[in-house]
């Protein structure tokens, strides 16, 4: 599958800001990148580098006034998700030092505060992909995934109370499910072909049978189409952009997802 992908962003500053941003797709062996387009307004130096996690990073100081982002892509992803029941836990003497982080608690998945509510809810699963796929439907079943309705990220403790979240909230409640049962989890970003209403998009991954697999409480298909931007223990890792000052204001985000004949 082919996709051109789009994100527009229109920033407002009444003081010049620092800005961390993360919008370039991730490379790696999930997708291909055929082309690609990064360009600001006012057009300025802008630093990039590489994260601890492979993500890559640009960093600039916006001056005051209007300021613009556009980024495209190109990229070919598999149309389709692998999904493997009785795929095997991996004892955690046996997991690569890589993945030992998304076994801890992090800002937004606090695991230790859900071992118990985790062990309800996979009762009688094989260990591994059946107990993810568990936690999954549940998270599905009991939350309430309301497009826009959280402005700022919420805690998976803070999402279970309230009952309701964003596609953010619904995976960092599953993420610090798996966790509290030693499972690694991770949060991913990025665009999702045909996600309706079209925005960004966040999902998961569980490392069992040694290796990633991609879980989404969000919606009710596991699809493919899904383009990364980035991975991270939680939000905090993952945000799209991180600015450092008060006088920031975004207007306007546009995002697209295209399909491309071949």
């Amino acid at each position: 599958m082919k996709l051109v992908v789009n994100c527009n962003l229109h920033f407002h500053f009444t003081e010049e800001t620092a800005l961390i941003l993360m919008l370039r797709p991730f490379r790696g062996i999930q997708q291909w990148i055929n082309r690609e387009a990064f360009t600001i307004n006012p057009a300025m130096l802008m630093l990039e580098s590489t994260d601890s996690f492979g993500n890559s990073y640009q960093r600039v100081l916006a001056p005051i006034g209007d300021f613009f982002i556009h980024t495209s892509a190109e990229v070919i992803v598999t149309d389709n998700i692998d999904i493997t029941p009785g795929a095997y836990f991996v004892e955690i003497q046996h997991l690569p030092n890589e993945i030992l982080p998304y076994l801890l608690p992090s800002r937004y998945c606090e695991s230790d505060r859900f071992g118990d509510l985790a062990r309800e809810i996979i009762v009688d699963a094989l260990p591994g992909y059946d107990q993810v796929r568990k936690i999954t439907d549940w998270v599905q079943d009991a939350i309430q995934y309301i497009p826009g309705s959280s402005e700022f990220p919420l805690s998976a403790v803070e999402v279970h109370h309230r009952g309701n979240g964003v596609c953010r909230d619904l995976a960092q409640l599953c993420i610090a499910l798996c966790r509290s049962i030693s499972i690694p989890a991770r949060l991913v970003v990025g665009y999702l072909y045909n996600l309706q209403p079209m925005d960004l998009h966040a999902w998961f991954e569980a490392y069992v049978g040694n290796r990633w697999y991609t879980f989404d409480p969000t919606q009710s298909v596991l699809s493919g189409g899904r383009v990364i931007i980035a991975f991270g223990r939680d939000a905090a890792d993952v945000s799209i952009f991180h600015q450092f000052g008060s006088g920031c204001v975004l207007n306007n985000m546009d995002v697209q997802v295209d399909l491309l004949d071949n």
